[in-house]
C-alpha cells in the first residue's frame, strides 16, 4: 500500500508499524493502571500476551476491543441496539456523521453495531486535547483513530484542516474505509445537538472541487443519531456548566477529561440506541438553487441537524424531563407516576455526586441535567413541525 506521508502524523497506524508500536504502549505503566481500572480483575498478562500477538488493526480490535465492548454493553448498559441499516450498501465507504454523547463510546458501540450489520468497522476521528500522554494517542491509532489537532495556532489552522479533509476523502475514497466524526467539535453538553459549519467547511476542502455540493457527496455523509436513556456523565457536565457561570474563564483540565472518559465508560447508560439515516447524498442531489457557499453550507448543516433530530429514539425519562423543566403535565400519558418519582430520586443522587464547587447551586444543576434530558425531544418535536 502507498504510504501518505502527509498523514504519518494523524493516520491510524500501518499493521507493520504494529510490532514496534505495541511494546512501547504495553512497557507504560499509565496503560497498566488504565487497563487494570477498567477491567477489574483481568489477567494483565494475558491481556498483554494476546496484544502482543496481534499482527493487524483487525487483529487487535476482534482479539480485545470488541470483546472488551461487549462486557461493556453488558455491565453497563441494558442493551444497545440499531436501526436504518436497510439505507446502507456493504460496497459503499461513509462518513458516519452523530451527535456527540461519550467521548469514548459512540464510536465504539457504533463499531459494534456495524459488525453486528455485517459492515467492516469505521476509522474514528479523534480530537488531540484528549491524548494527554504520548501512549494514548499510539493506542487510539492501533484502533484506527485519525487525529484531529485542535488548539492549533490560527496561522496553522487552515493547513491543519485541509490535511484531515485530505486524510477523510482518502480513506473514503481511495482505501474504501469509513469514518466517523461527530457533527461538532466536543460533546454538545446540554444535549441540544447541532452541526457546526465548521466541521462541513473543513470537509469541503479536500474535495478537489470549487463546488460545495460536489465535494461533500464525495465523502457520502450518514447522519447518525445516538440516543443515551442516561448519561452517566450528566452531573459533571452540570458541574462544568456552574463553574463556567461563576467563573466565565474556568476551563476543563487534562484530569476532568480522564475522569469524564471514566465515568462515561464505567457509569450505568441505561439503554442506547444507534438510528442511521438515509446518506445525505440524495437529499444533496434534489438542491437543485444556485446557492453561494454560504448558503450551501448552512442548507447542508440543517439537513444533518434534521436527520439527526428526527431520528432521536425517546425514553420516558426525556418526557419526564421535559414536563419537570416545564412544570407541566404535556407528555405525563409517555410515564408512569413510578418512573417519574424514580427519576427524580435519579437527579438528586447525581447531584450529591458534585461536592467539589463552591457554593452548589442545586436549583441550577436540576434545571441543567433537566435540560439535558428535555432538549432531545424537543428538537424531535421540532424536526417534527409539533413543537
Amino acid at each position: 500500500m502507498k504510504k501518505y506521508l502527509d498523514f504519518d502524523e494523524i493516520r491510524p497506524f500501518y499493521d507493520e508499524e504494529l510490532p514496534e508500536i505495541i511494546p512501547s504502549v504495553i512497557a507504560e505503566p499509565g496503560f497498566k493502571h488504565a487497563i487494570e481500572y477498567i477491567m477489574p480483575g483481568v489477567d494483565y498478562k494475558q491481556f498483554c500476551d494476546t496484544m502482543l500477538s496481534c499482527t493487524s488493526k483487525k487483529d487487535f480490535q476482534s482479539k480485545l476491543a470488541v470483546p472488551f465492548l461487549y462486557r461493556l454493553v453488558k455491565a453497563s448498559t441494558t442493551g444497545v441496539d440499531a436501526s436504518g441499516f436497510e439505507y446502507l450498501d456493504h460496497s459503499e465507504s461513509y462518513t458516519f456523521m452523530s451527535n456527540h454523547r461519550d467521548i469514548v463510546l459512540d464510536a465504539s458501540f457504533l463499531n459494534i453495531m456495524l459488525i453486528e450489520h455485517g459492515f467492516e468497522t469505521s476509522e474514528v476521528a479523534i480530537g488531540d486535547n484528549l491524548l494527554i500522554y504520548p501512549w494514548i494517542s499510539n493506542l487510539v491509532r492501533i484502533n484506527k483513530s485519525v487525529i484531529v489537532n485542535r488548539d492549533v495556532p490560527v496561522r496553522k489552522m487552515l493547513e491543519v484542516s485541509r490535511r484531515l479533509s485530505n486524510y477523510i476523502n482518502f480513506a473514503i475514497k481511495i482505501k474504501h474505509q469509513s469514518l466517523w466524526i461527530a457533527q461538532r467539535e466536543g460533546r454538545a453538553k446540554d444535549s441540544d445537538d447541532r452541526t457546526q459549519e465548521s466541521v462541513i467547511k473543513m470537509l469541503n476542502l479536500g474535495g478537489g472541487s470549487s463546488d460545495v455540493k460536489t465535494n461533500i457527496m464525495g465523502v457520502n455523509i450518514v447522519p447518525v443519531s445516538i440516543s443515551y436513556e442516561y448519561d452517566p456523565c450528566d452531573f459533571l457536565k452540570a458541574r462544568e456548566f456552574q463553574l463556567k457561570r461563576d467563573c466565565p474563564d474556568y476551563k476543563k483540565t487534562p484530569h476532568d477529561d480522564l475522569l469524564n472518559m471514566e465515568t462515561g465508560i464505567l457509569g450505568q447508560k441505561g439503554h442506547i440506541h444507534f438510528a442511521m439515516s438515509e446518506p445525505l447524498n440524495k437529499r444533496l442531489a434534489e438542491i437543485t438553487e444556485n446557492l453561494d457557499k454560504t448558503e450551501m453550507i448552512a442548507r447542508i448543516t440543517h439537513l444533518i441537524d434534521h436527520a439527526i433530530h428526527s431520528n432521536y429514539m425517546i425514553y420516558p425519562i426525556n418526557y419526564i424531563a421535559y414536563d419537570m423543566l416545564y412544570d407541566e403535565e404535556r407528555f405525563a400519558k409517555n410515564y408512569m407516576p413510578e418512573e417519574k418519582n424514580n427519576f427524580i430520586n435519579y437527579i438528586q443522587g447525581q447531584i450529591d455526586k458534585i461536592t467539589d464547587i463552591p457554593d452548589k447551586d442545586e436549583n441550577f444543576l436540576r434545571k441543567k441535567m433537566l435540560e439535558m434530558y428535555s432538549n432531545p425531544l424537543k428538537n424531535k418535536l421540532s424536526a417534527s413541525n409539533s413543537l
